[in-house]
């Protein structure tokens, strides 16, 4: 048998999307033979650069959808592992996808749509506008149908909040002014999508991660917002002003915002004022460049070089 034919199939959900055309290229890049599921008007499209650079990358294309569950069904039974990455506001959409695995019996692994926060840990206690609750919804579907599973937990993916250094209503870094919010101390976690594709896929074949949660800390990813302002300044060789911003004032800042920086300010407030990303211990066997020291990824740094 060839290395190809023993390595674990992997169907991925969502796979025109970022981060799913990521966990296409990586799986694929880990050898394992990769399915796409592909929403039908995709193909109707004349010039599809995802569906060509995916089908390009050597994944194999399966029309079929989350609302069509015969071709959910189809596309299920020809795999060994499920990776789902729709955004957070269609988690419940993977109820099909979970009764699809459930019937077809074949699926070893399934990881969720989770990565992200993990939202068992979040002390910001009902102000997230039911974001977190679809996924805690799935969650409890899937250890109640006893499906096997990882869940990866990478926080903030570096597209979101860093290109502005996490200043709200900036869509790259500041020169003048920085603002901090809360104290400036407490940590939160960056993880830039390719690596967290690469990551996940590790754990397809890894008994340690049945059935348990992925970390990913990322030494050189972990930064407060003082550490971030200080690195910045480093790099632009110049003094920022910092302005403080009290708890009470970004609390206020979330009550007044619309949407969508409403969501901003409060995962701004999760991550650097309450700290939802670090403020718990993680079991060194449970968090990915421990057990996976081979893969290379970003650094904060090394983004924000591209900044410069």
């Amino acid at each position: 048998m060839s290395e190809e034919a023993t390595r674990s199939r992997v169907l991925v959900v969502g796979a025109t999307g970022r981060l799913g055309g990521s966990l296409v290229r990586a799986s694929l890049a880990a050898g394992h033979p990769t399915f796409a599921l592909v929403r039908p008007h995709h193909f109707a499209l004349p010039d599809n650069a995802p569906l060509k650079s995916l089908a390009a990358a050597g994944a194999t294309l399966l029309k079929g959808s989350l609302e069509d569950y015969p071709s959910l069904l189809q596309a299920v039974r020809q795999v060994d592992v499920v990776i789902c990455s729709v955004p957070t506001k269609h988690a419940l959409e993977q109820k099909p996808l979970i009764r699809a695995i459930k019937e077809a019996a074949c699926v070893k692994r399934f990881i969720p749509a989770e990565f992200g926060v993990d939202h068992t840990k979040i002390k910001i206690c009902d102000m997230d506008h039911g974001f977190y609750e679809k996924k805690a919804e799935i969650r409890r579907l899937i250890e109640s149908e006893d499906i096997p599973h990882t869940y990866v937990y990478c926080n903030f993916l570096m597209r979101y909040l860093l290109p502005s250094l996490v200043q709200p209503g900036l869509d790259a870094p500041p020169r003048d002014e920085f603002m901090i919010f809360g104290g400036g101390n407490t940590k939160g976690i960056f993880v830039e999508e390719s690596d967290v594709a690469k990551f996940t896929v590790c754990t397809i074949e890894d008994p340690r991660t049945i059935n348990k949660s992925l970390y990913l800390r990322p030494p050189g990813n972990v930064y407060s917002l003082n550490e971030l302002a200080g690195l910045w300044e480093t790099k632009i060789k110049k003094r920022l002003q910092k302005i403080h911003i009290t708890e009470e004032q970004l609390l206020k800042n979330i009550h007044d915002a619309p949407f969508p920086l409403k969501m901003d300010l409060i995962f701004i407030y999760s991550a650097f004022v309450k700290g939802d990303h670090t403020y718990f211990e993680i079991d060194s066997r449970t968090e990915g460049t421990q057990l996976y020291p081979h893969v290379k990824y970003t650094t904060v740094s090394e983004y924000l070089d591209t900044l410069v």
